[in-house]
């Protein structure tokens, strides 16, 4: 499924690496594709987009559903 997110306050590359590393840790297989400048994140991944946002947050992100 295709899931995308605005999360606020990704302004590093150590910020894109960190929302990566949570989405693949609930989903090893999840393709991730950040716009920094949108703050848009776009998923491909089998699991809930609310499972996602919540392993974005626990990285101290704030997350909407675009």
């Amino acid at each position: 499924m295709h899931h995308t997110f605005t999360v606020r306050v990704m302004s590093c590359g150590h910020c894109e690496r960190a929302v990566t590393a949570a989405v693949r840790g609930v989903d090893p297989q999840a393709e991730v594709r950040i716009d920094r400048a949108q703050q848009r994140v776009d998923i491909e991944s089998d699991q809930s987009a609310d499972t996602l946002a919540a392993a974005i947050r626990e990285e101290g992100y704030t997350v909407e559903t675009a």
